[in-house]
């Protein structure tokens, strides 16, 4: 791998994790900065269990609808990988995440939830540095435990 490839990788790479950083912080400003403007092309995000939203003043809503709902966020990634082509660059892997809402009668934080979902962040390079074009989270499904009836009984 060239030099050059290397420090796209690591540069994607810490951009991938401002990104968490920011929502982690619940940093509205940051979180804007990391994503391009509409005129460097539309932009895109799926967040586990909603619609496509598209366009930058949609996509900014709702990280701003999260961050004012969720009074505690952390991110522990797993299976991180980056590919570069050219200008733009893909990231895959795997939110471990732990999070609570608004705390409920006097406690300090509410019911922390755990959730796995696995994402697609693609990055576009500007001349500002890497920003977000798309991101795209999927939940994985939980196993339950039981285990599936077999289909062909003998």
């Amino acid at each position: 791998m060239s030099d050059a490839a290397r420090t796209d990788i690591e540069a994607v790479e810490l951009a991938n994790t401002a990104f968490y950083e920011a929502m982690e912080r619940g940093d509205f400003e940051e979180i804007s900065d990391l994503w391009l403007d509409d005129s460097q092309g539309g932009i895109s995000c799926v967040h586990p269990g909603w619609p496509v939203l598209t366009g930058r003043g949609e996509v900014l809503r709702s990280y701003a609808l999260i961050m004012a709902n969720t009074e505690y966020i952390q991110f522990f990634l797993t299976d991180v990988r980056v590919s570069v082509a050219a200008d733009t660059a893909l990231v895959t892997c795997t939110e471990n995440i732990l999070s609570g809402g608004p705390a409920e009668d006097g406690a300090d934080l509410g019911p922390l939830v755990g959730q796995l979902v696995v994402a697609t962040n693609v990055f576009r390079r500007t001349p500002d540095g890497w920003r977000i074009w798309a991101h795209h989270g999927s939940p994985v499904l939980a196993e339950t435990g039981e285990e599936e009836p077999d289909e062909n009984p003998s």
